[in-house]
């Protein structure tokens, strides 16, 4: 069997939304995306692994209606999928479970710089070598997603903030694209991400804080 013939099913119409169909790669990215966020923000290791699962569907889906950056982004995510399950389960101190904290200023400098390059080198990418309808938008999204799940894999509080704001142009992109099932994923996961900022916020806001002998 080729790869082409493993993959056909998945791309194939599970049903039909506003006169678009929906694919069941669409439909299960749908269900483990929810499970994935609900788990992030609920710190439990085990969405690492069913992330990858989700982003592989989603890159198949992206990649069928023509959100090149966004499906190229599925398979960073994969890496970035990896390095967060090592990095939660001994990136602390002594090789322990990493612990929510706050981003410092040179983290926020540094992602806003590599963020910023990232969007305006997809952005020329997409225009000059694909048939990309949306090109910024598709690399700006692809830009803060990235930004996002680099800070997810180092547990920074403020990663939240970069998925609400990504989600916020997802939401009417994906809708654009005739993708309805994932617009309206987005909105679940922009839910999600608010409450997944509240619960590791209150967890950093009830730290101790170390007092200097």
């Amino acid at each position: 069997m080729t790869l082409a013939e493993f993959l056909g099913p998945l791309l194939r119409p599970a049903f039909t939304i506003a006169g678009a169909p929906t694919s069941w790669a669409e439909l299960l990215g749908f269900a483990t995306g929810i499970l994935t966020v609900w788990l992030v923000a609920r710190q439990n290791i085990w969405n690492w692994p069913i992330g990858v699962v989700n982003v592989t569907l989603l890159g198949l889906v992206f990649l069928a209606v023509g959100l090149y950056a966004d499906s190229a982004l599925q398979i960073v995510y994969v890496v970035l999928g990896l390095y967060g399950w090592w990095q939660w389960r001994y990136g602390g101190a002594g090789r322990t479970r990493l612990t929510v904290r706050a981003t410092g200023r040179a983290e926020w400098a540094v992602l806003a710089g590599a963020g910023a390059a990232a969007a305006a080198a997809l952005t020329l990418a997409l225009t000059a070598w694909t048939d990309s309808t949306v090109p910024f938008w598709d690399a700006l999204t692809t830009a803060l997603s990235l930004m996002a799940t680099y800070g997810q894999t180092r547990k920074l509080v403020e990663s939240w903030w970069l998925w609400i704001a990504a989600d916020l142009v997802y939401i009417p992109l994906y809708a654009y694209k005739g993708l309805y099932l994932t617009s309206a994923l987005y909105v679940v996961f922009l839910v999600l991400c608010v409450s997944g900022l509240l619960a590791w916020r209150r967890e950093l806001t009830a730290r101790p804080v170390p007092v200097a002998a």
